[in-house]
C-alpha cells in the first residue's frame, strides 16, 4: 500500500496534465463559458476542464480499487454535468441525479446508520455537492481549495493510519494541483459543472468514509472546508430571508462581492487559500486534542467566519452607498 499511496497521486497529476494539454490544443472540444451579467470574467474561456480531472481521478481510483459505491455515482455525475455544461438541463433533472447519487452512496456505504440519520446524510451530501459548484465562480478558487481541502483530509487519514483514504484524497488533491496550473488567474480553463459537481460529491463521501471508519469526528472535514461551507450557507440563508429566488444563479457570494468591490481574482484566490490553510491547520491540530480543545477550535472558526462575513457585508454596503452617490 505505501507504494500505491505515493504512485497513484503522481499518476493522477500526470494524466490530468496530459488530458488538459490535449483538450487545449483544440478548444472546440470543450464548451465555452460565455460571460453574462453575473459573471466575474469578461472573455470566453473553455469549461468542462473537470473532465480531465475526473478521468485522472478515476484512473487513480482504479489502481486503488476504490469501492464502486464511491466511483459509480461520481461517474454518473460527471456524465450528467458535462451534458449540462453542453446543453443545459432543468434543475429537477440535475437535482434528481444528485439525489440518486447521494442516496446510492448513503445506503450502500453506511448500512449501520439508522434511516433518520441517513436522510440527514443524504441532505449533507447534496449540500456539499452543490456548494462546491457554487464556489466555482472565480479564477483559481475551487481548484486551489480542492488542493488544500483534500490535502488536509489526506493528512487526517495519514494520522489515523488509513492508507487507502490517504491515497484517495491524495489523488484528488494531485489532480486539482495539475488543473490549477491552467486555472490560476488569469484562467485558461474552467472546471465546469463536470468537475465541480463530482468533486463536491467526492468531498462529501470521502469525508463520510473517514467518519465511518473512525479516522476523524464529524466536525473535522466541516472545519477543513469551512470557507466553502460558510460562504454558501450564509449566502443561501440571506437570500431566503430576502425572499429571493434562491435556486437561481446569482453573484452575491462573499468571494464574488470581493471581486466586484475591486479585488483581483488572484488576490481573492490567495486570501481564500490563506483562510482555508488556517482552517485546515486548526482542524488538524485539534484532531488529536481533548474534546474541549476541539470544541474551542470549532467555535473559534465559527467566530472567525462570522467576523469576516460581517466585514465583507459592511464593506459592500459602503461600496454600494458610494456608487449611489456618484450616480
Amino acid at each position: 500500500m505505501p507504494d500505491i499511496v505515493s504512485i497513484s497521486p503522481i499518476a493522477s497529476a500526470l494524466v490530468t496534465l496530459a488530458l488538459i494539454a490535449w483538450l487545449l490544443r483544440a478548444p472546440d472540444r470543450l464548451p465555452l463559458d460565455v460571460p453574462n451579467e453575473r459573471s466575474l470574467h469578461a472573455r470566453l474561456v473553455p469549461r468542462s476542464g473537470g473532465i480531465a480531472m475526473m478521468a485522472a481521478i478515476f484512473s487513480g481510483f482504479a489502481i486503488l480499487q476504490t469501492p464502486l459505491v464511491v466511483v459509480l455515482p461520481a461517474a454518473a455525475l460527471v456524465a450528467l454535468s458535462h451534458f449540462d455544461d453542453l446543453r443545459g438541463l432543468p434543475i429537477p433533472v440535475r437535482f434528481g441525479a444528485q439525489l440518486a447519487a447521494a442516496a446510492g452512496f448513503a445506503f450502500g456505504a453506511l448500512p449501520a446508520v439508522a434511516l433518520p440519520h441517513l436522510v440527514l446524510v443524504v441532505i449533507g451530501i447534496l449540500w456539499v455537492t452543490n456548494l462546491y459548484n457554487f464556489m466555482d465562480g472565480a479564477d483559481g478558487l475551487a481548484g486551489g481549495m480542492t488542493v488544500i481541502g483534500f490535502a488536509f483530509l489526506g493528512a487526517g487519514a495519514w494520522m489515523s493510519g488509513d492508507d487507502a483514504l490517504l491515497a484517495e484524497c491524495g489523488i484528488v488533491a494531485a489532480s486539482g494541483a495539475a488543473f490549477l496550473l491552467f486555472n490560476f488567474p488569469p484562467a485558461r480553463l474552467f472546471m465546469g459543472d463536470a468537475g465541480s459537481v463530482p468533486i463536491g460529491f467526492l468531498a462529501a463521501v470521502l469525508s463520510l468514509s473517514g467518519w465511518r471508519d473512525g479516522d476523524w469526528p464529524f466536525w473535522f472535514p466541516a472545519a477543513v472546508f469551512a470557507p466553502f461551507i460558510a460562504d454558501t450557507t450564509l449566502t443561501l440563508f440571506k437570500r431566503i430571508l430576502a425572499r429571493e429566488r434562491f435556486w437561481e444563479a446569482h453573484n452575491k457570494h462573499y468571494y464574488q462581492r470581493l471581486v466586484r468591490m475591486g479585488w483581483s481574482h488572484r488576490g481573492t484566490a490567495l486570501a481564500e487559500y490563506a483562510l482555508m490553510l488556517g482552517c485546515g491547520a486548526t482542524a488538524l491540530w485539534a484532531l488529536r486534542q481533548p474534546v474541549y480543545f476541539q470544541l474551542a477550535a470549532v467555535l473559534g472558526l465559527i467566530a472567525l467566519h462570522a467576523t469576516l462575513a460581517l466585514w465583507v457585508d459592511c464593506a459592500w454596503r459602503r461600496s454600494e452607498n458610494k456608487h449611489s452617490e456618484r450616480t
